[in-house]
């Protein structure tokens, strides 16, 4: 077994796999947007403001962007996430319907290329996407599992975040790609903290090579 495997296999007996209860892509979209640079409470509040007043895409897209901007508030950075939110669903509404399904439905390389055509969306969101939506085999990688990583020595120091992506979609089971998402998120808020790491605690202490860093 190899090291990311071993790795994931432990912190899958830490933290529990969410049932990912909303499989719409144009939904998944747009909770991904609004998660950038907040916590998951603050998402929640954010995305049910949002689909209680909205229920489709037209809907959002002609919203106006002052109520947009004031149901997403708690998410923060409301102003910028209103604006891309609301020319997303346009993009979306005018090249393809309104069925961003359309999109999905290409296969993942194809739909990965697509969905990073439309601005504002980047690989993180679009890896969402595809994984939660599409149910694709694919590791969207945040700045949690970027810094995880790097400090596990799974890569190496130099690389960026598509090169993490390829290494970690190799050596992990297909199967368990989306839980170890979760699970290096996790690991990476509780214990491998930006700044402060708590390493005298951490799990995974015999297996990390940067554990005398800090």
């Amino acid at each position: 077994m190899n090291k990311a495997q071993k790795i994931v296999d432990r912190l899958l007996e830490i933290y529990r796999y969410p049932i990912w209860e909303d499989d719409d892509p144009f939904r998944t979209l747009i909770k991904t947007v609004l998660s950038q640079h907040t916590n998951s409470k603050n998402t929640d509040i954010a995305f049910q403001n949002l689909f209680s007043r909205f229920k489709t895409i037209e809907e959002i897209a002609n919203a106006d962007i002052d109520e947009l901007t004031d149901l997403i508030r708690p998410a923060g950075l409301h102003n910028i996430k209103a604006r891309r939110i609301k020319d997303i669903s346009k993009l979306i509404m005018t090249r393809y319907g309104g069925d961003i399904n359309r999109v999905i439905q290409k296969g993942m390389d194809e739909a990965r290329k697509e969905l990073l055509d439309i601005d504002g969306i980047g690989p993180k969101t679009a890896d969402c996407v595809l994984l939660f939506a599409g149910g694709y085999a694919v590791l969207p990688v945040d700045t949690h599992i970027f810094r995880v990583t790097k400090r596990l020595g799974l890569v190496p120091i130099h690389v960026d975040h598509e090169e993490v992506k390829k290494v970690l979609e190799r050596q992990i089971s297909p199967d368990k790609i989306g839980p170890a998402h979760i699970a290096l998120i996790s690991f990476g808020r509780e214990f491998c903290r930006a700044r402060t790491p708590r390493c005298g605690k951490c799990p995974l202490d015999d297996l990390c090579e940067s554990k005398d860093s800090f």
